[in-house]
């Protein structure tokens, strides 16, 4: 590297002297204006860390001299919220849920919180308008797994599905291909009859009898012998066509063979008792409610 100060022919700028390869290096520092802005958010960031909350501590953080918290803010505008609605969510608590949805305040009001606490917790798995997804059940129309009344959507809510609580719903679809009750090409004969059941289509060669005997003698008890379900048992009606998993030969062969066991978390102790109600009577409006 040399260094030689000169004018550049081709721009008219002067050069830094600094010369690599025959490459040499313009002159062209920096505007003031921007140099100097540069600095005063040099300035405006050490004072932001003397002022605001900034520099993270072992267990917390610094507080800044104005004590500022956009969180405290937060928990302050939630705890005036739960003030004004507090005489309306005892009420609300302290009504049965058939009479909160005769009464038009009530209900609006379980309404517009369940939504939210639906938003919260529920849409993950069920989607912001409830509509379900492959393993997650839809809200919206009229077939249920536990049932649909009000007291059973409550139940559901606050005790869950094979959540751990001891009173959550237990029944489980059994793995017939993994424990070796059922040999693959009878697996692969119920899972047409099933799509029978509500009326899809089954593959060639299908033995319609073979199949019935092995639903009757493996199934039934569970789904009932017309294939209608059973909500104490949480077994799903496979007549309609309605399915939590797909409806496909494939998928219906995957869940006979390694059987489902999806979980529904308990809300009981994480939820309030009155916000667990906005939230059933919310999920009974979707429009799938019995």
């Amino acid at each position: 590297m040399t260094e030689h100060s000169d004018i550049d022919h081709v721009s008219g700028t002067s050069t830094t002297g600094h010369e690599w390869d025959g490459i040499r290096e313009l002159n062209t520092p920096l505007p003031r204006w921007w140099v100097i802005t540069f600095y005063l958010t040099i300035v405006w960031a050490i004072g932001y860390w003397i002022v605001y909350p900034a520099w993270p501590l072992l267990w917390s953080h610094t507080t800044g001299i104005w004590n500022y918290s956009t969180r405290a803010e937060v928990a302050t505008e939630l705890a005036n919220l739960e003030k004004i609605r507090g005489d309306k969510m005892v009420a609300l608590g302290a009504a049965p849920l058939e009479e909160i949805e005769k009464n038009p305040a009530l209900l609006a009001l379980a309404r517009a919180r369940g939504k939210t606490v639906f938003g919260d917790n529920c849409a993950p798995c069920h989607g912001s308008g409830g509509a379900g997804a492959k393993g997650y059940p839809n809200l919206n129309d009229d077939e249920w797994l536990w049932g649909g009344s009000l007291d059973q959507i409550m139940q559901t809510i606050q005790f869950g599905a094979r959540s751990g609580h001891q009173k959550a719903h237990e029944g489980a679809m059994l793995a017939f291909g993994k424990e070796g009750v059922l040999k693959k090409d009878e697996i692969v004969t119920v899972a047409n009859y099933v799509r029978s059941l509500s009326g899809l289509s089954t593959a060639g060669g299908y033995n319609a009898a073979a199949g019935a005997k092995i639903f009757a003698d493996n199934c039934a008890s569970c789904h009932g012998d017309n294939g209608k379900g059973n909500q104490e048992l949480g077994a799903p009606n496979l007549t309609d066509k309605i399915w939590l998993y797909g409806s496909d030969e494939a998928t219906l062969v995957e869940t006979i063979s390694n059987g489902r066991a999806g979980v529904m978390p308990a809300w009981v102790g994480r939820l309030d008792p009155s916000t667990i109600k906005a939230l059933t009577v919310y999920v009974h409006s979707l429009g799938g409610g019995q």
